[in-house]
């Protein structure tokens, strides 16, 4: 036996073992970061009255702001506007992690350019803005990859067989009714029924009706409701189109989409998913029961070669064989790796 207890993954390609190693643990505190004081500055409309004088204009500063009115001699409308502060202490990576989210929608240079703006006045130099606004780019990106590879080895190990949408319909429940409710619901099935599923919610670009896309695993018997065919007219697509729609999910919570999955296609629908963690930092939810390796021995005669960064992993044959403690399960195939022991 060349390798025992290695995490083994699919790529959606070949299979590849990480073998087991023993490092010692040392303990890193985290540094505690030094919190900021964030003042904004909000704006807040007064009841309009009549003015006798053709324009007037003062300025009064008070203890939590200042009171600007202005009046129009042509109608004699005059109207006061209150600015008010709002002090708030965070960090300054939380005030960081905010205006990213902010101008999430803006291109990369206008995004780094307007948070090195927001951030302007809790830094002594440009120098150190800068290297925090690098650093911070820098720790998102990190952070997208890891939660790229981490979604595609759960999905390429999870067999689902469907592709899923809910969308959110005003007729049946409110949004946060809507969005608990299937929550609760998947929930259920999964502790029921043994659904496994990964998704992530999305807002359409026109209306901004809430959706939930998904990846499902869902064994025959163990399906809810009826599968019916229906037709409707498709807004995005402009034409009509053939629909398998499920009688439980459309009393409940309305319209419902549900896409026998092929498994040479399941690339596509994990990049489908994939753009809304990178475009819109829409966060992935999974069920449990999804996992990103399971546990074999490998041996000598089932290792192509060392692959990865300095050879540290290992290239397995497609048919290799699968081992649990000395116990010999077959070659792998999604029975085997069904009884295998799984990690995260």
């Amino acid at each position: 036996m060349a390798y025992g207890e290695t995490k083994v993954y699919y790529d959606g390609s070949h299979y590849i073992a990480i073998p087991h190693t023993e490092r010692p643990k040392r303990y890193r505190p985290k540094p505690v970061e030094e919190e900021i004081t964030v003042v904004e500055t909000t704006d807040e409309g007064s009841e309009t009255v009549k003015a006798t004088e053709p324009l007037i204009s003062a300025v009064s500063d008070e203890k939590d702001g200042a009171e600007e009115v202005i009046a129009d001699g042509n109608n004699g409308a005059e109207k006061a506007v209150t600015a008010s502060k709002i002090e708030r202490k965070m960090t300054r990576k939380e005030l960081f992690d905010e205006l990213y989210k902010k101008y999430l929608d803006l291109p990369k240079k206008e995004r780094h350019y307007k948070i090195m703006e927001g951030m302007e006045a809790y830094f002594d130099t440009v120098e150190q803005l800068k290297w925090y606004v690098d650093l911070g780019f820098e720790r998102k990106y990190r952070n997208l990859v890891a939660r790229r590879i981490r979604m595609v080895r759960k999905a390429r190990l999870a067999q689902f067989n469907y592709f899923c949408t809910f969308t959110y319909s005003d007729e049946k429940q409110t949004e946060d009714s809507f969005k608990k409710g299937l929550q609760t619901c998947f929930r259920n099935l999964v502790y029921r029924n043994g659904w496994k599923y990964m998704g992530v919610w999305e807002r359409s670009p026109e209306k901004h009706r809430l959706h939930f896309h998904g990846l499902f695993s869902i064994s025959p018997e163990k399906m809810v409701g009826t599968l019916n065919e229906k037709r409707d007219f498709s807004t995005a697509q402009h034409r009509m189109q053939t629909i398998l729609q499920n009688d439980y999910f459309e009393k409940r919570f309305g319209r419902n989409d549900f896409k026998e999955l092929n498994p040479h296609l399941l690339g596509e629908s994990i990049a489908y998913l994939m753009k809304y963690i990178e475009k819109t930092g829409e966060k992935i939810v999974y069920s449990k029961g999804l996992y990103q390796y399971f546990i074999s021995d490998i041996m000598d005669e089932d290792i192509v070669c060392p692959t990865g960064q300095e050879g540290k992993k290992l290239l397995l044959f497609d048919n290799f064989k699968c081992w649990d403690e000395g116990l010999y399960m077959g070659r792998v195939c999604p029975e085997v790796i069904e009884q295998m022991r799984k990690c995260n």
